[in-house]
């Protein structure tokens, strides 16, 4: 990472509003803004320059579900490495859920979470949460959190299980014109379950959670969120009921959005058997069946999927080389989204390049009512630098988190970010 306030970068392919990817131009930042796009640029002497050798650029990318662990669960995260993973993965910000201790129930948490991230090239957006403590008795002082630079409120980890709780939240979140994101699971369906309920748990004789775990509570929220006016954004979703509940919805005009994780639309619970019960295919809501694989990617192509999350959930090496049934639940996932998503929707012509970036730059932000970052003249000059074709190997080197656990390590990968600039910091991923 350096601090590069001027910078000329030469031939990268801009993807956004205005572009399409197909030219090859210059982008000059000066002070931290884009000065000038052109052709054949010359340098300033006060000028870094990076030939990109015909990379795209887009508005840098954003993951609006993480977990920094930091206050409280350092050994698995800190904020300064789920950064550098973060900008590894080419995102210039992300937000980051409040299952820490103490829980970001409070503007000094949230204010000692952005202190931590003010000079790191990575925006840390602060999730507050719903109710105080995480414990879901009491509503958490959400306003107060908002003037601290709290973007959304969530008890994450854990559902917002009372419904009056959730009903009050959606009317807060009505008026202060900020989402609840709710982790959509009834804890009297799902516990003790340790992977998806179906065909394969049974066979292997593990106590499964079906997917009407998740859908009676998106179910729930859908009709508060209808009774508040309030905005519900569905985390994690993962089952082909869901998606279907939260499309009708929209139809309806019902304020509710949702976000997928990539394993979601890549991997099946059938890893679990092939990997020999390996603990990194083991996460909550679970992997799910090939028809729910299916019906996330459609939910991508059709828009009712509005965003693409990672649920980066880093655990220490030793909590999870346990036998499948006592390790935690979650995997990283920041250095690897694009990779995955490329395959499995850019490849395979689900969706378009502008249409995937749609997913990490635009929806996250406009769900949390954040900027939107822009290639033109005079904007703020945040940017992610990357690719669509070239193979690399995952491998524990390229680990910039403090964990490790994720299904992905050992795999070839396809297309990668070979960068960022964000806060006038240019970060280059050498590999």
């Amino acid at each position: 990472m350096s601090y590069t306030p001027n910078l000329l970068l030469k031939n990268v392919k801009p993807v956004g509003a205005d572009f399409d990817g197909s030219r090859q131009l210059d982008l000059r930042i000066a002070d931290g803004n884009i000065a000038e796009i052109g052709t054949d640029l010359e340098a300033a002497g006060d000028e870094s320059v990076h030939d990109a050798d015909g990379a795209y650029v887009s508005g840098g990318w954003m993951d609006m579900h993480v977990h920094l662990r930091e206050p409280g669960f350092e050994h698995k995260e800190t904020i300064e490495t789920g950064c550098a993973a973060a900008a590894f993965g080419g995102f210039t910000e992300v937000a980051c859920m409040p299952n820490t201790q103490p829980a970001i129930d409070s503007r000094d948490v949230v204010e000692f979470i952005r202190n931590r991230a003010s000079d790191l090239p990575v925006d840390v957006h602060p999730i507050g949460c719903v109710s105080k403590e995480r414990k879901g008795i009491s509503i958490a002082e959400m306003a107060d959190m908002k003037e601290g630079g709290a973007v959304a409120f969530s008890d994450d980890g854990d559902p917002v299980y009372n419904s009056q709780l959730m009903r009050v939240a959606l009317e807060y979140s009505s008026m202060l014109e900020m989402p609840i994101i709710n982790h959509e699971e009834d804890l009297k369906l799902s516990r003790p379950g340790h992977m998806h309920e179906g065909k394969v748990s049974a066979r292997l004789g593990i106590d499964g959670t079906p997917g009407i775990a998740e859908e009676t509570m998106i179910a729930r929220d859908i009709l508060l969120a209808e009774f508040t006016g309030g905005h519900v954004h569905v985390a994690h979703i993962s089952t082909a009921r869901a998606v279907e509940l939260v499309r009708r919805a929209k139809a309806d005009g019902i304020n509710v959005t949702t976000e997928v994780c990539p394993h979601h639309f890549d991997l099946t619970d059938e890893e679990i058997e092939k990997r020999d019960f390996d603990t990194n295919v083991k996460m909550h809501p679970p992997l799910r069946s090939r028809e729910d694989v299916n019906a996330m990617i459609e939910g991508l192509a059709d828009g009712t999927i509005d965003a693409i999350c990672t649920d980066h959930a880093p655990h220490a090496i030793e909590e999870k080389e346990v036998e499948f049934i006592y390790a935690p639940n979650g995997i990283i996932g920041l250095e690897t989204a694009w990779s995955v998503s490329v395959h499995r929707l850019l490849s395979a012509g689900i969706l378009e390049l502008p249409k995937l970036l749609e997913k990490f730059v635009t929806s996250p932000r406009r769900i949390l009512n954040l900027d939107i970052p822009e290639i033109k003249k005079g904007a703020k000059a945040n940017l992610t630098l990357f690719n669509t074709d070239e193979t690399w190997t995952f491998d524990e080197q390229k680990v910039r988190s403090k964990s490790t656990n994720s299904p992905y390590l050992g795999q070839e990968m396809t297309g990668r970010a070979e960068g960022i600039y964000n806060k006038s910091r240019f970060v280059i991923n050498e590999i």
